[in-house]
């Protein structure tokens, strides 16, 4: 495949206007340099569209294509099927990659050539950047498989994820049927050709907001995880699985979720990001004793 780059970023966006220029110019940024940026724009309806179209114009490596939404599954496979590189880069257009995050992935893929794809640990930020708290994860095969198996998806960070792109196709791609779970839904599939990992470092900043799939479609998820864990169960030849493996608990949602942030800024002195979530816990919960007592201590500072 002559001048094919070595990797290819896999990007999908839906009216993501806020954070998707920071989540590309972290991309383009990358000490490793020798990509292309596969860019799906499926159907954003915001001014998602025209931040990206300034930024391929700035920059050749970007791929840009639009069209009507199809959903995440097939808007990455469709970026699978125009890919040239040898690996594949997962990004998300909410996220942050950290500089030296592909020169060490390749640098790993490359130096186990049975690994077919290889993660990261990553930093947990609020919706205007706040570092929260760190996102650990399992670093070896064996240990990610396991919590894999428990139907654990977050055992590799989908955003952070570098994949052999042959291993990938070989695998079936993503399935759409699985659409919100497509990412534990192929890692399972992955770890049946070959070996997973995560990296030690610190290559992602993940970005946690109200509108996360985990947040607002956490009941379709259990009823897909039910489905995929048994069918990857009995492929496994490992019978039928415990429903611990399929119901998730919930995580925290709405003004809960805003609180948490807002205390969380506060305590650590970040006043104008705890005034932020303050007044939007206090709009969203406008007769809540507990948001009016949060918009005293932060205007309070304290």
């Amino acid at each position: 495949m002559p001048d094919a780059p070595a990797i290819s970023v896999l990007m999908t966006v839906y009216n993501s206007r806020t954070y998707v220029a920071e989540a590309a110019e972290s991309i383009l940024a990358q000490t490793f340099r020798d990509f292309e940026f596969i860019i799906i724009d499926d159907g954003s309806t915001d001014d998602s569209l025209s931040i990206l179209k300034t930024l391929a114009d700035k920059d050749s490596r970007v791929r840009l294509i639009s069209r009507p939404n199809t959903g995440l599954a097939r808007a990455l496979n469709e970026a699978i099927d125009l890919a040239r590189g040898e690996f594949l880069a997962r990004m998300d257009a909410d996220d942050i990659a950290t500089p030296d995050r592909f020169e060490k992935q390749i640098a790993y893929l490359r130096a186990h050539p049975d690994c077919v794809a290889v993660g990261s640990r990553a930093m947990n930020i609020d919706p205007y950047g706040m570092t929260l708290l760190p996102r650990d994860v399992k670093l070896t095969h064996e240990d990610i498989d396991a919590e894999l198996m428990q139907g654990k998806g977050g055992a590799m960070i989908h955003p952070s994820v570098m994949m052999r792109r042959d291993a990938v196709i070989a695998a079936g791609k993503y399935r759409h049927e699985y659409n919100t779970l497509e990412d534990l839904d192929l890692f399972l599939r992955l770890a049946e050709r070959g070996k997973l990992a995560n990296l030690p470092d610190t290559l992602l900043h993940y970005r946690q907001h109200l509108q996360s799939i985990v947040r607002t479609k956490q009941d379709e998820q259990n009823s897909k995880r039910r489905k995929l864990m048994e069918e990857t169960y009995a492929r496994r030849g490992k019978g039928k699985p415990d429903e611990s493996t399929y119901n998730r608990p919930v995580p925290t949602r709405g003004v809960a979720q805003l609180r948490e942030w807002a205390w969380f800024a506060l305590k650590n002195g970040k006043l104008p990001i705890a005034r932020k979530h303050a007044r939007a816990a206090l709009k969203m919960s406008p007769l809540s004793m507990d948001s009016w007592r949060l918009m005293y201590c932060s205007l309070r500072g304290h």
